[in-house]
């Protein structure tokens, strides 16, 4: 069996790597950044850890900080817009997974001819074409977009989530700073940290998985389950800092040579339709859909809940899948995750979306990759589980 395997053609990680942007750029020949980037980023003077570094090396960068929390297809015309009115050879990715997914849209639809639409390059299709490298540089450990082949873009006028997938959305190279993160929030480093959990465990039990992606998989479990915790309660701890932002990295690179599965294809509509952060909508989906999947994939799960520390060698599946259920409940109450009433969805708009939602979640193609396959019928019953919480 051939396994075709992808990442960045250069990963720097450690505290204050982003100093060095300068030193990343030189070496694949590039100058002419412009920088994508959300408006807080800006606001706050974090880009300045960016551009900072670009100045002090005489780069003159642009800077694109018109994104969004959910990246749109009229912000990313918007962003190739900006692109193509400046001189620049490379796209530089500055914030949480908007700003990176942006930018890698942007250089998806920079490639691409005249009057073409993202949802042009919407899975099943291939966007294999950019038109300026992508370098990234996360500032939340959690949707390892730095390292995959992935961007997720909302379709404004079919109000859908669209996953768009191919070598065009495979960053150049990527700079993972854990002291980025000592600036989150509570609230957002919890969502970002089951984020990439999620990444972790689906490409582990995912019908695509792989010998290869497995050791990315249960290291980023081993390095995100005992830390999650701590990171939330101790957001100055540096040592859990470090933790989480390399096990979001080798999650991503996962999930980018496995797949996501059934959460991921369940929390796309949840974000277009409600505007729930994506890590968030994980967080409410992942207890009710691992009960779901669990004994479709027992072995592997159980292998999960040994890598994140839950269950030991000794205990035979059952007991750690059991035990992998609970972690999961408890994780999302340890880490205050509400149910999709409590975050404040309109219970009617909710039950008259589920048909959507579901027939979204299966277009998608990630529900095709999970240990057991739902038609949109569960998909729906499974919605319906998760607003109870």
């Amino acid at each position: 069996m051939t396994t075709t395997f992808v990442s960045p053609r250069l990963l720097m990680i450690g505290g204050g790597s982003v100093g060095r942007l300068a030193e990343v750029l030189g070496q694949f020949g590039l100058s002419k950044p412009l920088v994508v980037t959300d408006p807080w980023m800006v606001s706050s003077g974090t880009v300045e850890k960016a551009l900072a570094p670009l100045r002090a090396a005489g780069i003159a960068a642009g800077v694109f900080s018109d994104t969004v929390p959910d990246p749109t297809d009229t912000v990313i015309e918007a962003g190739v817009a900006a692109m193509k009115g400046g001189d620049y050879d490379c796209l530089v990715g500055f914030g949480g997974g908007s700003p990176m997914d942006t930018a890698k849209a942007m250089a998806i639809l920079g490639a691409a001819a005249p009057g073409a639409k993202m949802r042009d390059f919407k899975v099943p299709a291939q966007a294999n074409r950019a038109a300026l490298p992508v370098i990234c540089i996360p500032t939340t450990a959690g949707t390892g977009s730095e390292a995959t082949r992935f961007t997720v873009i909302t379709d404004t006028e079919r109000d859908e989530k669209m996953l768009i997938a191919g070598l065009g959305a495979l960053p150049l190279a990527a700079v993972v700073d854990f002291e980025l993160t000592f600036s989150v929030p509570p609230r957002t480093t919890a969502d970002t940290g089951i984020d990439s959990l999620t990444h972790a465990l689906e490409a582990f039990v995912s019908k695509r998985a792989n010998d290869e992606a497995d050791e990315y998989a249960l290291r980023a479990m081993r390095l995100i389950a005992p830390n999650l915790r701590t990171v939330y309660r101790e957001p100055s701890n540096a040592v859990a800092r470090a933790a989480m932002m390399k096990g979001a990295t080798l999650a991503g690179i996962a999930f980018s040579n496995s797949s996501v599965a059934l959460v991921h294809g369940m929390s796309r509509p949840i974000g277009a339709h409600f505007h729930v952060p994506h890590g968030l909508s994980n967080a409410m989906l992942l207890p009710a859909v691992t009960e779901y999947s669990l004994n479709a994939a027992l072995p592997r799960y159980a292998e999960a809940a040994r890598a994140m520390g839950i269950a030991t060698s000794a205990e035979g599946d059952q007991s750690a899948g059991a035990k992998l259920l609970q972690e999961l409940r408890d994780l999302n109450r340890d880490l205050a995750v509400p149910t999709p009433g409590a975050f404040g969805i309109d219970p009617a708009k909710w039950d008259g979306l589920l048909t959507t939602m579901a027939d979204q979640a299966l277009a998608s193609g990630s529900p095709a990759n999970n240990p057991a396959v739902p038609d949109a019928a569960t998909i729906v019953s499974l919605y319906r589980r998760a607003w109870e919480g």
